[in-house]
């Protein structure tokens, strides 16, 4: 595995999602303005398992995205040095695709790829896996206070679909 660039420590005074909202566990790789790589542990004992099912517990959809979502907003903190606690907001989900089910003791490896950020809205195409396979796709919109003076990338990278 990848050697950590984050630990939980890190990655708290940069989002100020807790438990059991919290669902980046460390980042493994990231590329300024470009890309990052974040890893969650799936856990049998998640809240979310005892009533999504009872007996057949799965990671909902829902907070795959979220957690894809928390994973592009430390890049984008990482990227711009935003000051601790910076509150970046979700703006919108296109194209997602649930491929297959998430499950306790799953490694979620949660990438994001930045597409596009102008006048602080940021588009990422981002893909969560699971033992080398994709298991949700989506591309993102989220909004933030670009810092006066920084990089803008303005035209996409990628407009591939997922």
């Amino acid at each position: 595995m990848s050697e950590v660039v984050m630990d939980v420590k890190g990655i708290m005074s940069k989002l100020p999602h807790r438990y059991p909202f919290q669902l980046v566990d460390r980042i493994l790789e990231v590329e300024p303005l470009k890309r990052i790589k974040a890893l969650k542990n799936v856990t049998n004992n998640e809240p979310y398992f005892i009533g999504h099912f009872p007996g057949e517990p799965i990671m909902p959809g829902v907070l795959q995205i979220e957690a894809l979502a928390q994973a592009g907003g430390i890049l984008l903190h990482y990227s711009y040095n935003l000051e601790e606690g910076q509150i970046i907001l979700f703006r919108g989900v296109e194209d997602a695709k649930f491929k297959r089910p998430v499950v306790p003791g799953d490694q979620l490896i949660l990438t994001a790829d930045i597409l596009s950020i102008h006048r602080g809205l940021c588009r990422m195409k981002t893909i969560a896996s699971v033992d080398g396979r994709p298991v949700t796709i989506a591309t993102m919109t989220c909004y933030f206070q670009v810092p006066q003076g920084a990089t803008e990338i303005k035209n996409d990278r990628n407009n591939e679909k997922g």
